[in-house]
């Protein structure tokens, strides 16, 4: 469970913000969105050896 201390005087709309920030370094929705379906490992492989590629890619267009 997710605590954010609300210190005196301090503006709600600032803590709510904090709240947040803490709720994505979690990361729940990202893990719910992936989970909605199901993807076959090796769908998943090819999609990171995808990603590995075109970020290789880029990587190299900047030398």
């Amino acid at each position: 469970m997710l605590v954010v201390q609300v210190n005196e005087g301090e503006n709600i709309e600032r803590a709510l913000k904090r709240y947040k920030n803490k709720f994505n370094r979690t990361k729940v929705v990202r893990e719910l969105r992936n989970r909605k379906e199901y993807v076959k490992p090796t769908v998943a492989n090819r999609k990171m050896k995808m990603k590995a590629a075109y970020i290789n890619q880029k990587f190299r267009e900047e030398d």
